[in-house]
């Protein structure tokens, strides 16, 4: 790979804007985004759909462009982990996973990392997900030196249900 000279980071307003996923069949890709998560359909075309929350143009877009009836994909493949859907507070986020028990999705995992605290599961085309919450960068571990210090603990469930908005 060329060496391109320069090794200052990204700007600091950098985010990232929206996933389009890949998946076997649009109805059910919707049962799940548009249904159980509660995105918006903002526009529909012939093999792909537009989803946002918020009335942003969109954050999701899934498309069967290549992959109508297709498998999911092996997990031991390369390509996506998960796309993450960061919750604006513990009690949304809480009423992501009341969503998600009342509908049947089992999750894969819930971890409290100290930055945030996070569900894990699958769409119904095998996509990781991750739905998350922020600790306030005030609240963030950091180590001896100053660095930040991350972890995997288990998340309460049962408390961050009795916060559901």
């Amino acid at each position: 790979m060329a060496d391109v000279g320069s090794s200052a980071p990204i700007h600091p307003a950098v985010r990232i804007g929206h996933v389009h996923l890949k998946v076997s069949d649009l109805d059910r890709a919707l049962g799940f985004w548009r249904d159980i998560l509660g995105f918006e359909v903002m526009q529909q075309r012939p093999g792909a759909v537009f989803l946002s929350a918020g009335g942003y143009h969109h954050h999701i877009a899934l498309n069967t462009w290549e992959s109508a009836g297709g498998p999911q994909p092996p997990r031991n493949a390369t390509g996506l982990f998960h796309v993450a859907v960061l919750y604006p507070s513990r009690a949304a986020l809480g009423g992501a996973l009341k969503r998600l028990l009342t509908a049947g999705v089992t999750l894969d995992g819930a971890s409290d990392h100290g930055v945030s605290e996070a569900l894990y599961l699958r769409d119904f085309d095998g996509n990781g997900v991750e739905l998350y919450v922020d600790r306030p960068k005030s609240e963030w571990p950091l180590d001896s030196e100053g660095k930040l210090s991350m972890s995997t603990r288990r998340l309460d469930v049962d408390r961050l249900l009795a916060e559901a908005a």
